[in-house]
């Protein structure tokens, strides 16, 4: 029997968690296969990373179909269908015979996993919103984060035992093991009340009004840019360490786990941070954080000091996406609890797209400068910054009362749906456009009506 109650807050994170790191689990666990991959099905090293061209096409565009069928049909059956669909198609990649049937079958992966990612941050905005939104996608960020570390690691051991089919029979294991959770822990969590339908008809007029919604788009694109600048410095970090400054794989990898531990923890004193400041001045805050890092590396760069000022800059830039991008996802988010499927694919497919389509630039100028890198990481910077401005100029989100969200614990509500303790979905107080981001105070306040948030709302 599936479920009927949400698990704890502990148990959810954790499974929301992995539902949203299978980004990285695609694109990260295989790379240290990718070579073998190559000399395996006869193909060049081009056409070999096509196969991570594809299944990044298919994370970006999969959140597009998804999110607009969760709103219409619900969360739980359109998650499922991904989970298994996501476990066939990485058994199926395992047995592909060329590397022309092997590139489909990973664009049909990306869109499958997609699933888990849009949906898990629709389950959120089902639960909460406001200020308790923001704090939960944070603590989500303490399971995903860890992922871009341990899936090539991970890769890297397996293919001591097996070879780069192998790993892809793990990821349909891993695929199957989450199917199995989320059918048992993870129930409906929007009411068939909260639904809308109308075909694809219906899925175009949404997308359109929340693209026609200036804070909604300005946070959006805010957030895919500062995302973007951590796809630069995944794409261009390894040959600028080993390459331009000569330093070893062991200095990288050391780097790179530090870079990503900056990620985990910024997103948590955000998270901290909560209580006193709202979403829409720590993303802003995120977004400051990021143009430290990008002037420091272009500095770095520019004067010829080297791994002094270039790895702190790289630091600065992972780090603030981490204090960024829950407070991003809340705010764009908070006024949508009929769409939030579709919302969150639209943040999603600019999380992905941006950075796919600005990545290949870090390399243009050849392996032995770091300053086309410096140069796209600014640009991003400053993109962000003024996306971010006219969102505020508009009105971005809420202005959330301190903790009015009911927590996470809760059983099946009438309406078929879980709904958290202490009052129902999308209970909050909603976005005005005469409310905008840049007026007031940076603390957020406590409206006198708003009820103080139950013992089980994540801190």
């Amino acid at each position: 029997m599936g479920a009927t109650r949400l698990p704890g807050t502990r148990t959810l994170v954790v499974v929301l968690g992995a539902l949203s790191a299978f980004g990285p689990l695609s694109l990260d666990m295989y790379l240290p296969g990718l070579p073998d991959l190559a000399r395996d099905l006869g193909t060049s090293p081009s056409v070999a990373q096509l196969t991570l061209t594809a299944c990044l096409i298919g994370l970006a565009t999969g959140q597009l179909l998804a999110g607009p069928v969760s709103d219409a049909r619900g969360r739980r059956r359109p998650l499922l269908i991904g989970l298994a669909l996501y476990a066939l198609a990485s058994g199926l990649c395992a047995l592909a015979p060329t590397i022309w049937v092997l590139i489909p079958l990973r664009l049909v992966q990306g869109a499958a996993g997609a699933a888990g990612i849009v949906i898990a941050r629709a389950v959120v905005r089902d639960l909460h919103s406001g200020i308790a939104a923001a704090r939960f996608f944070a603590l989500l960020l303490l399971v995903n984060g860890l992922a871009p570390i341990i899936a090539p690691l991970l890769g890297g051991q397996l293919l001591a035992v097996t070879d780069w089919r192998g790993i892809f029979c793990v990821l349909a294991l891993i695929g199957l093991g989450l199917l199995l959770v989320a059918w048992r822990l993870l129930p409906e969590t929007l009411a068939p009340a909260q639904r809308h339908g109308g075909g694809l008809r219906a899925t175009t007029g949404v997308f359109g009004t929340l693209l026609r919604e200036p804070a909604f788009l300005g946070v959006t694109l805010a957030n895919g840019c500062s995302a973007a600048m951590m796809f630069c410095y995944i794409a261009g970090s390894p040959f600028v360490v080993q390459d331009v400054y000569g330093r070893s794989p062991q200095l990288f990898s050391v780097a790179f786990a530090t870079n990503a531990l900056g990620f985990v923890l910024l997103s948590q004193v955000g998270r901290r941070l909560l209580g006193r400041y709202n979403p829409r001045t720590l993303m802003c805050a995120g977004l400051l954080v990021g143009l430290l890092g990008a002037v420091t590396l272009l500095l770095g760069v520019v004067l010829s000091v080297g791994l002094a000022m270039v790895l702190p800059g790289f630091f600065l830039i992972v780090s603030a996406v981490g204090l960024a991008s829950p407070n991003a996802a809340a705010l764009a988010l908070a006024g949508h609890p009929r769409t939030a499927g579709s919302a969150s694919g639209l943040l999603g497919l600019a999380h992905f797209a941006i950075g796919g389509m600005v990545a290949p630039l870090v390399g243009i100028a050849g392996g032995d400068t770091a300053l086309p890198l410096a140069l796209v990481v600014i640009t991003l910077s400053a993109a962000s910054l003024t996306a971010f401005a006219l969102a505020a100029r508009a009105g971005a989100g809420t202005q959330p009362a301190g903790g009015r969200d009911g927590g996470t614990g809760g059983a099946a509500s009438a309406g078929g749906a879980a709904q958290p303790a202490g009052g129902r979905a999308g209970d909050e107080l909603q976005p005005s456009s005469s409310t905008p981001m840049s007026g007031g105070p940076g603390k957020s306040g406590s409206a006198p009506s708003a009820r103080r948030p139950s013992s089980t709302t994540p801190r």
